[in-house]
């Protein structure tokens, strides 16, 4: 455990209270020890924090420390920074200096427009370790003695977005020696003392969470003048980060750049943001246009496809030059593959993986544009599968899990609705008290298994199970005189394309029928996980659960092979999660399969039903009306959006209306990963490769061709190496190539062909194809 000497500290004095100070040290390398051999710079902050040293940036790193449960956890994050040191020789002064931006922890978050929930100043965090050729080792670090000033970032929020004024910049604070510090429209620029902040008992934690950081920069593909004479921008593709502008004119010109996911009636459609500004404004320097300013603001996001850029001083074709759209989020290793002869499906898989990697972004948040960007665990909870085989999500869920046992710990043994809550500071009056609730509060079981399920590692279920068990207690002491979950709020099958728009929850399943399902679930794979920990007493706990909550299940919702409410929902959750006899869930998977076609296989579940229906149907023998499922191109459908031109996956089925105007519902996003769920049952089903053990040990390969495909090929970098299918039909056979890394087994189940078994190599089979539905 690592231990550091630093204090958090903040600028003294209430100037310039919205500028993002500067922390500045100036200090000398100390002589006579030989060369430097090694620099490492932790850094942390309330807020968010950029640090320079030797006058540069010392990382492409964005928003560190990123988003934690700042009341009891902080991370640390650490850079190499010989290179930052070696131009300065034994003896000569150096500067350390941290920019601090609101982010998080002083900037405000959710809806209801408050903030600062952890901080009410932005305070850094710096400890610098120089190692010298004998060994000596000097350490420079957050102190009293350092100084604050102001910078050009004047105002910054998550949210709002980013001021910079370019007439205020000043690189003298990145030098040694004296300090300018200019003062424009009544900006004051002084040099001020700082304070020690106190952090009270929360802890230093070192940063494993993989870094936020540019992913991409995009051109713009089209400016012009709306109807309403607005020059607005487009890149292409729903992207999450900001635009980078060169620009030069008058001094004192601002520029404002707006921005949005989507057009609606030829302008820029702001309303889904509601209380969000999603503004830039850069002041020019007037510097010339030999040295242009160029603005990024990089403590700031902004969830766009389209700018709407005001006071622009040349032509379009000038402006289309001149900004570029940078792409940003947390800097996962791309593990997982997809690709099909289906073009419009290929694109929905394009956009479930633009849609996660937009909102992967320090936490796994709900949306990236609007006034929330929360980390709703019902999100998570049903995308974790598709996540993982996407990309290695090791230590960005395992982290974020740590705080969910936190806020569960201080909460009665309560997961939340996001974590990190700040509901709790600014509650959500629809919801009525948080209390556990079905799929949103069962992410503290569901992602740690599907973690395990990933890459084979019993660790994260030791280190969570504390959290899997208190979880099921809480539901065991809420269950009704009847057994089942029916007696607090729940969010059921949140967003039912069928529920009006202005009520998410109105959905056609019984919300006790969604809720009692999703605890038979928790409870069955908690108990797994206590007994592959060595936790006997803990699994037979939840295996009593799982039995009573099965039995009333069937006992109150049962009926012939009916399930109250009868709609697709309840029944594919009751199918998947194994609640049902063998006799009920054939009968189950009938009456699915009869409701999808009833519906003219158009979607009809929402947040609860979505990630498992195609698993249903396929299951219960139904393999055609699921692919028609997943094919379908009217709305309410997955494929709709695309034909929309969506590029990331949407949160309502109709975000956006056939008409090209934006549902009316208040809450619309057009970048949410959740509906993207049925990936995994792509990879799965369609691509044809699925985990037999835990982290793929043994693999399953058995690709089920149909909905008129005629290849599919997907692979895996898993933790044993690459796993690859790829399946093509050809003059009436199936002609399967399979890539199985050493050391793993390979179980083969094609039509027409007894069971095939594969050790490490390439290897090509070929099977009689059935003709596969259209």
């Amino acid at each position: 455990m690592t231990t550091w000497t630093a204090s958090f500290i903040a600028a003294d004095g209430d100037a310039d209270r919205d500028s993002a100070p500067i922390l500045r040290h100036e200090f000398t390398l100390d002589s006579g020890h030989g060369a430097v051999t090694a620099a490492t710079l932790d850094v942390s902050a309330l807020g968010v924090v950029e640090a320079w040293l030797g006058g540069e940036r010392v990382s492409d790193h964005l928003l560190e420390p990123g988003w934690t449960s700042y009341e009891w956890r902080i991370r640390v994050a650490s850079h190499d920074v010989l290179s930052h040191l070696n131009s300065t020789g034994p003896g000569a002064a150096a500067v350390l200096a941290l920019v601090l931006g609101r982010g998080w922890a002083a900037g405000r978050l959710a809806w209801g427009g408050g903030g600062g929930w952890y901080t009410d100043e932005r305070a850094g965090f710096a400890e610098l370790r120089i190692e010298f050729d004998d060994g000596h080792v000097q350490t420079v670090a957050t102190d009293t003695d350092w100084q604050a000033l102001s910078s050009a970032i004047t105002d910054d929020q998550l949210y709002d977005g980013q001021d910079i004024d370019a007439r205020l910049r000043d690189g003298s604070f990145l030098t040694p020696g004296a300090v300018t510090t200019p003062s424009v429209d009544g900006h004051t620029g002084t040099t001020t003392t700082v304070h020690i902040v106190d952090i009270g008992d929360r802890e230093l934690v070192a940063d494993t969470v993989p870094p936020v950081r540019p992913l991409a920069e995009i051109a713009p593909v089209d400016v012009w003048t709306s109807p309403s004479g607005a020059t607005l921008v487009d890149f292409g593709v729903n992207l999450v980060g900001w635009i980078r502008v060169t620009a030069s004119g008058p001094d004192g010109t601002v520029l404002t750049l707006r921005h949005a996911e989507v057009l609606e009636h030829d302008e820029l459609g702001t309303r889904p943001l509601r209380t969000a500004k999603a503004t830039d404004h850069f002041t020019l320097s007037g510097s010339g246009a030999d040295t242009p300013d160029v603005f990024e603001p990089r403590f700031t996001f902004h969830g766009f496809r389209y700018a709407e850029v005001d006071g622009w001083p040349g032509s379009l074709d000038d402006l289309r030059a001149a900004v570029t759209a940078v792409q940003v989020g947390s800097d996962l290793t791309r593990t997982g593959t997809f690709e099909s002869s289906h073009e419009l499906l290929n694109t929905f898989h394009d956009n479930v993986i633009r849609g996660m990697q937009g909102n992967f972004l320090s936490v796994p948040t709900d949306c990236p544009q609007r006034d929330e960007r929360l980390g709703w665990t019902g999100d998570i909870a049903a995308f974790a599968p598709t996540a993982s085989y996407l990309f290695d999500t090791r230590a960005f869920l395992g982290d974020w899990l740590r705080d969910l046992a936190l806020e569960q710990q201080h909460n009665e043994g309560i997961i939340p609705f996001v974590v990190p809550d700040v509901l709790k500071y600014s509650p959500a009056e629809d919801f009525g008290k948080p209390d556990a609730t079905a799929i949103w509060s069962d992410a503290g079981v569901w992602v740690p298994w599907t973690l395990y399920q990933a890459y084979g590692d019993t660790a994260v279920l030791e280190e969570q199970l504390d959290s899997m068990v208190a979880h099921l207690r809480r539901i065991r002491d809420h269950l009704s005189p009847q057994g089942l979950w029916d007696t607090v709020f729940q969010f059921g099958d949140w967003l039912d394309p069928d529920a009006p728009p202005e009520n998410a929850a109105k959905a056609k399943a019984d919300p006790g029928v969604v809720a009692t399902a999703c605890a038979y679930r928790s409870a069955t794979l908690v108990a797994q996980a206590a007994r592959l920990t060595g936790h006997e007493a803990e699994a037979r706990e939840a295996e009593e659960l799982a039995a009573g909550l099965q039995a009333a299940f069937s006992q109150h919702y049962v009926t012939g092979g009916r399930i109250r409410s009868d709609c697709t929902t309840v029944y594919a959750l009751a199918i998947v999660f194994g609640i049902l006899s063998d006799e009920d869930t054939a009968a189950a998977g009938d009456r699915l399969a009869e409701l999808a076609a009833e519906s003219g296989y158009r979607i009809s579940t929402g947040f609860a039903g979505t990630p498992f229906i195609t698993d249903a149907l396929t299951q219960t023998g139904h393999l055609d009306d699921a692919y028609r499922l997943l094919l379908q191109t009217e709305c309410p459908s997955w494929l709709y959006p695309v034909t929309m031109g969506a590029t990331t996956v949407w949160e309502r089925w109709d975000s956006m209306l056939p008409d090209g105007t934006i549902n009316p519902g208040e809450m619309t996003s057009f970048n949410h990963y959740a509906l993207g769920a049925v990936a995994d049952w792509m990879h799965r089903v369609v691509g044809g490769l699925a985990p037999l053990s835990p982290g793929y040990e043994s693999v399953l390969i058995a690709p089920q061709p149909g909905g008129g495909l005629t290849w599919a090929s997907t692979s895996l970098e898993s933790v044993h190496g690459r796993i690859a299918v790829r399946w093509e039909l050809v003059d009436g056979e199936l002609v399967l190539q399979a890539t199985v890394p050493d050391g793993v087994t390979a179980v083969v189940r094609l039509p027409g062909l007894d069971e095939q078994h594969l050790s490490g190599g390439s290897h090509e089979l070929r099977a009689p194809a059935a003709v596969p539905a259209g």
